[in-house]
């Protein structure tokens, strides 16, 4: 197999160099779905899949671009290889601990360095929004999702260690997670364990896969059931296919968010629906003043006039569910327009001759 500064990622996922990340997403995408195991049986078939994942792996992060597009270009500071230390170990001035990607042959890892700390966290919730058409949410549909996630790694089963699935407490700091340091002239101090980074515990061998986390990034695949009936904002849960947790904790879920374009406002209308609703209270209290102003009047008018362009101007839509969220728009902003509305009056009840408004003729 081609080590990694020989492969040209760029021509894996055939894409050019000055591509940005939408285009690679894209073109990831598009490969991920023919390459992926579960659908082209080829032989080959989950080596590419692999090396496509592992090309937008790192083309995907602009720290990680930036380093290999440096070491394509022959530049001294985008090697991959570490010398070797006098204890017969490597030196890493960068921090990379001898792989700057942080990945193993199954695709990336969360950490660029082998790390020793066990640090046991849940797996958050990875998001994925469906656009649909009306028709078809209210029909419901199924379809399939290709994405990147952090997955329990292959190699030492999500435990971070290969050969024990237990932690052991941390030899450097005898388990409390600080160490303290003399430092001569500014006398002894307190600092967090390097070794297990303040948790008192570490894995017994780190994994070279994972770098000791316990997952991996890699693509993943799943099938998502959008029921009948469904509208806009409804969420579909699949259990246990977000990302994996650290050193061998829960995963979270894959949370699937269905767009329907046809119900939903646009930020623009959105705020065009709360101005309005604003504006009413203070219209209405406007005309009902025993003094009524035609230049706060005019102004009100004007912002009302505003608040009906910034509607229009992205179309109406005839669905129920869209006025309905254009009624919740509407009411957030009355509610803000009567609560000023009412301090106008409390204004006015409490100052003799005060003018509700005058602050806009100033």
């Amino acid at each position: 197999m081609a080590s990694m500064n020989e492969k040209d990622y760029y021509a894996i996922l055939e894409v050019e160099k000055d591509a940005s990340t939408e285009e690679i997403r894209k073109a990831f995408q598009t490969k991920a779905r023919k390459l992926h195991p579960d659908v082209n049986k080829a032989p080959d078939a989950e080596e590419k899949f692999k090396e496509v994942s592992e090309a937008y792996a790192v083309l995907s992060d602009p720290d990680k671009r930036k380093r290999y597009d440096a070491m394509r270009s022959g530049s001294p500071f985008g090697g991959y290889g570490a010398p070797s230390s006098p204890a017969g170990g490597y030196s890493d001035p960068f921090g990379f601990g001898g792989n700057p990607f942080g990945w193993g042959p199954f695709g990336a890892g969360t950490a660029r360095r082998r790390s020793r700390a066990y640090r046991p966290r849940a797996g958050s919730d990875v998001t994925y929004e469906l656009e649909v058409d009306a028709a078809t949410a209210s029909a419901g549909t199924r379809r399939g999702v290709t994405y990147q996630r952090y997955a329990a790694c292959d190699a030492c089963h999500g435990s971070g260690s290969v050969e024990s699935d237990k932690p052991v407490t941390c030899p450097t700091c005898g388990g409390s997670g600080h160490i303290t340091v003399d430092t001569g002239i500014f006398g002894v101090m307190a600092m967090t364990c390097p070794e297990c980074e303040g948790t008192g515990k570490v894995v017994a061998d780190p994994c070279s896969v994972c770098g000791g986390s316990g997952r991996t990034l890699t693509a993943s695949e799943v099938v998502i059931e959008v029921p009948a009936g469904s509208h806009d904002g409804d969420e579909v849960r699949v259990a246990g296919m977000g990302n994996a947790g650290t050193n061998g904790s829960s995963a979270g879920d894959f949370v699937c968010q269905v767009c329907v374009p046809e119900e939903r406002l646009t930020r623009r209308q959105a705020n065009g629906f709360n101005l309005i609703g604003f504006v009413v209270p203070l219209f209405a209290l406007e005309l009902l003043s025993s003094r009524p102003g035609a230049a706060v009047t005019a102004f009100l008018v004007a912002l009302l006039v505003v608040g009906a362009v910034l509607v229009i101007r992205d179309g109406l839509r005839a669905s129920l569910r869209w006025w309905r969220n254009a009624g919740v728009a509407t009411l957030n902003g009355l509610t803000n327009g009567v609560f000023m509305a009412l301090v106008f009056l409390l204004l006015s009840s409490c100052s003799m001759g005060f003018y509700p408004y005058g602050f806009f003729l100033l």
